[in-house]
Parts: structure tokens; C-alpha cells; sequence
């Protein structure tokens, strides 16, 4: 591929192909059991991942070059950390459908799922639709800038206050299924004998249930998997442009978004633990929408009034790893105060 190319050819796209959908079935392989994931199995898979990725972009830059390889680990590395707001909302949704934590893994498995696939789609939407002119960047900057905003103004708002029985998710549920309010092993749906059999248990005794022969019935890990599905679909429209910021090149967004993406269901399990001691890492998020935010103003207007300013490829690894890390550090020297017992 010239250097001046940034398109991926077949065999690359293979290349790409290959490993994520290998790294995906090793990892549906190991965690194929309902046993909660601790800290140190976490932070092992979260490590994997990582290298993975840094595999793929070792693999771009040995055929296709630094710029290439630096794209794609920006988009990577900013991938990750505005997912870090995403698994905190998820960490909410959990507590409050009170899930066990050994099934934790299994909706984050399909709300993996849900991400590749929305992720996929939106990428060749908004890639395309760059394709209509410099202003569509403009919009997108516009979009990111105000999300930005919102999450500066909502400051540290405690997410597990939300009340998700009229989410959006859960009456569409609803819509079609009749709900059993209680968890029936890692079931989605349950037929009406195995909530016949559910109540028969002796710690079922007092439950008042009617159950209607023939009929199916949605248990609460179908309405919380419904709910993490639309809250990532809600913030793959600020992602998804964010990513887009980085390069035009619908492939190199795509993997890099893939290959962060596949790392989540480990990567919340080790937040979820550490989550108390990173106080200052949203605040690393809101910087980056407003970095990103400013990168695509830039480059609409200087495709629109020739001013030649631009963020290189370089330069935005630099800003994501660099605010990462200071937000890392800030928790580490400032960490917040300590809740009274």
C-alpha cells in the first residue's frame, strides 16, 4: 500500500478478520461458564486484549506504515477511554436489576455483540456521509461538543439513582413479552413450566404469580440486556463520530473500534473494581470530547476556508494517551472523599 493510502487491501482485511474473530471465540471459550470474574482473571484478559491490538497495529506498521498504524492506535486508544463513561452507566443498570454478578459476563457477551454489529453499521453511515462535504464534520463536532457540555454539567451525578421501569428498552420489552419479575438461572425467556417449576421452589412459597399456559415470559436479565443495548446504541452516536475524527477511512475506524470494543467485558469487571479510586477519569472523557470536538472543527473549516491548520495523526495518539494517563495520575495523587460509614 503507498504511503499515502489509507485504504486496507483484501489480504489485510483478512488479516483483520482472522484475529478478532479468533480473540472472540477464545474468549466465549473461556468464560463460558456463569462464575463471577474477579480482578485478577480480569485484569489477565484486559492485558490480552491489549496486546492483540498492539499486534494488529504492529502488523500495519511493519505493511503499511507508521500513519497507518498511528491511526488506528488513536482511534483504539479513544475508543477506550469514552467507553469508560458507557461501562459506568452499565455498572448503574446492573444494580439496579440487581444481577448476579456470575451473569454479569453473559449479557456484557451479548451486549458485545450489539456494539460490533451498531458499531459497524454506523461507521459506514457516518463515513459516508462525510462524503457529502466539510460540513458534515462541522454537525459532528457540534454533536460531540454538546455531549462534551452535558457531561461537565451533569458533574458526578450518581448514575444508580436512575430508575429504568419506564427506560425506553424495557417497555418495548414489555411489548411483546409478559414479564416473571424473578431470575430464572442465566434465562432470557422461560416457558410457562419452567416458571410453574420456579414457583414451586420453597422460597417461592409466598410469590402470588398467574402463569398463563403456552405463553413465554421475559425475565429481568432480557430487560437489562434490552436497556445496556439502547444505552450503547444512545452513545455510539457520540462514539462512533469521535472515532471518525481520527481518520476517513471506514476500515482502519472500524478495526480500531473492533479491537476496543472486544476488550469491554473484561475491562468492566476491572473498573468496577477500581471504579472507587479512578474519580478523576471522567474528567479525562469530557477533555478528550472537547479535544475531538475541536479536531473536527478544524479540519471543516480547513477544507472549507484553507486556513491549513491541522491535529496530525501523531499528535492525537499524544493528547488521547497523555490525558488518559493524567487522569489516571490525578486519581491516584487526588483521590475524592471518603463516603461516611
Amino acid at each position: 500500500m503507498q504511503s499515502d493510502s489509507l485504504g486496507f487491501p483484501f489480504e489485510t482485511t483478512v488479516v483483520f478478520v482472522v484475529v478478532a474473530v479468533a480473540a472472540l471465540l477464545i474468549d466465549i471459550f473461556a468464560h463460558r461458564s456463569h462464575k463471577p470474574i474477579g480482578l485478577k482473571s480480569a485484569s489477565i484478559w484486559t492485558v490480552f486484549w491489549i496486546a492483540v491490538s498492539l499486534s494488529f497495529a504492529g502488523f500495519l506498521y511493519i505493511h503499511h506504515g507508521k500513519e497507518v498504524a498511528s491511526l488506528f492506535l488513536t482511534g483504539y486508544a479513544l475508543e477506550q477511554v469514552l467507553s469508560v463513561d458507557n461501562l459506568f452507566v452499565i455498572m448503574a443498570i446492573f444494580s439496579w436489576f440487581k444481577v448476579p454478578d456470575g451473569y454479569r459476563h453473559r449479557i456484557l457477551y451479548w451486549g458485545v455483540i450489539g456494539a460490533i454489529v451498531f458499531r459497524g453499521i454506523f461507521v459506514v453511515i457516518g463515513t459516508s456521509l462525510l462524503a457529502l462535504g466539510p460540513w458534515v464534520e462541522m454537525v459532528f463536532a457540534v454533536v460531540i461538543l454538546w455531549t462534551a457540555i452535558l457531561m461537565m454539567r451533569a458533574g458526578n451525578d450518581d448514575e444508580e439513582n436512575d430508575d429504568y421501569s419506564d427506560h425506553i428498552a424495557n417497555r418495548l420489552v414489555r411489548r411483546f413479552f409478559p414479564v416473571f419479575p424473578k431470575l430464572v438461572g442465566p434465562h432470557f425467556l422461560v416457558s410457562s413450566e419452567q416458571v410453574e417449576a420456579e414457583l414451586a421452589k420453597p422460597e417461592n412459597q409466598g410469590f402470588s404469580f398467574t402463569v398463563k399456559k403456552g405463553v413465554r415470559y421475559a425475565t429481568p436479565l432480557l430487560l437489562c440486556i434490552a436497556v445496556v443495548e439502547i444505552s450503547d446504541l444512545m452513545f455510539a452516536f457520540d462514539s462512533v463520530p469521535a472515532v471518525i475524527a481520527v481518520s476517513r477511512e471506514p476500515l482502519i475506524v472500524y478495526s480500531a473500534m473492533m479491537f476496543a470494543v472486544l476488550g469491554l467485558r473484561t475491562m468492566y469487571f476491572v473498573l468496577e473494581a477500581l471504579r472507587k479510586y479512578l474519580v478523576h477519569l471522567e474528567k479525562s472523557v469530557i477533555f478528550l470530547l472537547f479535544f475531538v470536538a475541536a479536531k473536527l472543527a478544524l479540519n471543516s473549516s480547513n477544507h472549507l476556508w484553507h486556513h491549513g491548520i491541522e491535529i496530525e495523526a501523531l499528535t492525537s495518539l499524544y493528547v488521547v494517551l497523555g490525558v488518559l494517563a493524567l487522569g489516571i495520575v490525578a486519581s491516584l495523587l487526588f483521590p475524592g472523599k471518603k463516603e461516611s460509614a
